[in-house]
């Protein structure tokens, strides 16, 4: 079983950046694809981006694609989001996941518990 821990969320203008952070358990992180989804307030979870295990293929939603970057780093069995240039739809609760490939998404087999991003105006 895999466990997932994300931080790095929180309070930030619209214009700024933050960077979340997803530390996994387990010795063969290099092997899992990770994600990471959001869910805003009254809306379905949505795909974000996700990395291959080796960090070799990326894959963005059009929504953030040019603003935010996802990057690992395995020797640390971590994960990350970089958010640049947020807007306030962005805010969100932002989800990493571990799971299967499927196409340029990703389906998930483990969930971290989230962490909250909110971009005020």
């Amino acid at each position: 079983q895999v466990q997932l821990v994300e931080s790095g969320g929180g309070l930030v203008q619209a214009g700024g950046s933050l960077r979340l952070s997803c530390a996994a358990s387990g010795r063969t992180f290099s092997r899992y694809n990770m994600g990471w989804f959001r869910q805003a307030p009254g809306k379905e979870r949505e795909f974000v981006a996700r990395i291959s295990g080796i960090g070799d293929i990326t894959y963005y939603a059009d929504s953030v694609k040019g603003r935010f970057t996802i990057s690992r780093d395995n020797a640390k069995n971590t994960a990350y989001l970089q958010m640049n240039s947020l807007k306030p739809e962005d805010t969100a609760v932002y989800f990493c996941a571990t799971g299967d490939l499927d196409g340029h998404t990703l389906i998930p087999n483990y969930w971290g518990k989230g962490t909250l991003v909110t971009v005020s105006s």
